[in-house]
């Protein structure tokens, strides 16, 4: 049986949060050569690199991230100990990092989360940014998983995976007619203003195509590429709003804004993007294997 040195794993734990072995060498009064030796003796103990060295930086692998965050816990436990002793309450919790797409539908995300949401043991870490920015976090372990509402590029020799979640319709919204007049799609799209999503959206390409084939030309009051805003603005102007009718649950609930109708053949897709690891996050089988 393999006994870990917990002093190479103190000295991974500062490397790793310094982000840098002359910045751990200062804080743990060791020279760089040193402060080197020990990781290398920890990575030959565990049997994996814990590092990649891409020239000055200090890149966690996969293994390094799993043994990181071991780490963590490991020195928060004495942290822990002494907290009970001296009779101050303790706090044990996993850790799920979450990358989401800056336009993705807010609710969405927390129908995604929900199993999670409100778990004493479990602490959230939600980050939002471009799928290119998130993609290369989750390539470096920076994140878990990251939710898109677009499918990661793949090909043979890829360790992403996409998961679909869900595939919801796209729909027409808008505040209540006074008259009562139901909406006729898409001949009423001729005089009615509408609020869409950016070209760089999947739903809105498709619905160009509709309205295209159609002869249509609408009057545009504005392009979004954030879903929230997109809300914001369909409950304050006037005219129709391009969204799934998630992004917009609870306006639907109250009766703010109404349904006026689906648009045929057009849906928005939501996506789990995952890496393929020996050391899966655990965390993740509540939120992906769900029916």
């Amino acid at each position: 049986m393999r006994n870990l040195n917990f002093n190479h794993l103190r000295y991974f734990w500062a490397v790793a949060h310094e982000g840098s072995l002359t910045r751990a060498a200062t804080r743990l009064n060791l020279s760089q050569s040193a402060l080197s030796v020990q990781i290398q003796k920890l990575e030959h103990q565990v049997g994996h690199p814990l590092f990649d060295r891409i020239g000055r930086k200090l890149i966690l692998t996969e293994a390094g991230q799993i043994a990181l965050d071991y780490a963590d816990t490991v020195f928060r436990a004495g942290d822990e100990l002494m907290s009970t002793l001296d009779g101050r309450a303790v706090d044990r919790r996993q850790v799920l990092r979450v990358g989401a797409l800056t336009t993705l539908s807010r609710n969405f995300q927390l129908e995604f989360l929900g199993p999670l949401v409100g778990r004493s043991d479990v602490e959230l870490i939600v980050r939002s940014g471009n799928i290119r920015d998130l993609l290369a976090q989750l390539e470096a372990h920076a994140v878990d998983v990251v939710l898109a509402n677009s499918a990661a590029p793949l090909d043979a020799r890829s360790s992403l995976r996409n998961h679909l979640l869900n595939e919801q319709p796209v729909s027409l919204v808008g505040r209540p007619r006074p008259d009562g007049r139901r909406f006729k799609f898409p001949d009423d799209l001729r005089t009615e203003p509408v609020l869409l999503p950016s070209l760089d959206s999947d739903i809105r390409l498709a619905f160009d195509r509709v309205l295209e084939l159609a002869g249509i030309r609408p009057t545009i009051l504005a392009e979004v590429d954030d879903m929230a805003m997109l809300r914001l603005l369909a409950r304050e102007r006037e005219g129709v709003t391009l969204v799934p009718p998630i992004v917009v649950r609870d306006e639907l609930a109250s009766g703010l804004l109404v349904e006026h109708c689906r648009i045929p053949e057009v849906t928005e897709r939501f996506y789990a993007i995952v890496k393929t690891r020996r050391f899966p996050n655990r965390l993740l089988a509540d939120v992906l294997d769900r029916p």
